[in-house]
């Protein structure tokens, strides 16, 4: 063929070689050493397990759950949004006994230290989709807990002249 030269041959072996390379990169790797087993963990932190029992004794009529997956409380059609959450949990999720979430709870400790925006990022997920969200730094007390998921108060009827309804 004429115009085909030997800078021909050697473009198309280093096209070749890019290709042979892209392939190889794309292809699983195999471990030369020993494939590692997964083992066993506690699905809470000593502080998680605290919480829960607080959480437990403080809100009696209502149901504790604990490491809830987000993709078990939020949703999206696009697979770029379920990315932005579908592998993160909440610590724990507290419901009424029809399973209708009240709020979310999330403990945070010394390994949240520095973490702020992304805990915010969490929240702002959360309470976008229409979710009460409390968050504590370490254990409070049964009073507090108590105190956030108390009815508000109702406000006092006022009668016409504008005075206090004492019925």
């Amino acid at each position: 063929m004429k115009g085909f030269g030997p800078g021909w041959v050697i473009v198309m072996v280093a096209l070749g070689f890019v290709a042979l390379l892209v392939i190889a990169r794309r292809m699983p790797r195999r471990s030369s050493g020993p494939t590692e087993v997964p083992r066993a963990t506690w699905p809470l932190t000593r502080n998680e397990q605290a919480m829960y029992y607080r959480l437990q004794g403080a809100l009696p009529d209502l149901i504790v759950l604990s490491q809830v997956s987000f993709s078990a409380l939020i949703t999206a059609r696009a697979w770029s949004v379920r990315n932005t959450f579908d592998r993160k949990r909440a610590d724990f999720v507290i419901c009424e006994k029809s399973f209708k979430v009240v709020a979310i709870v999330e403990l945070d400790d010394g390994s949240h230290d520095g973490s702020e925006a992304r805990d915010e990022r969490r929240d702002d997920l959360l309470i976008g989709a229409g979710y009460r969200v409390l968050r504590y730094r370490g254990i409070p007390n049964i009073d507090r807990v108590q105190a956030a998921f108390a009815p508000p108060p109702i406000p006092p009827a006022i009668d016409e002249a504008g005075r206090i309804d004492p019925t």
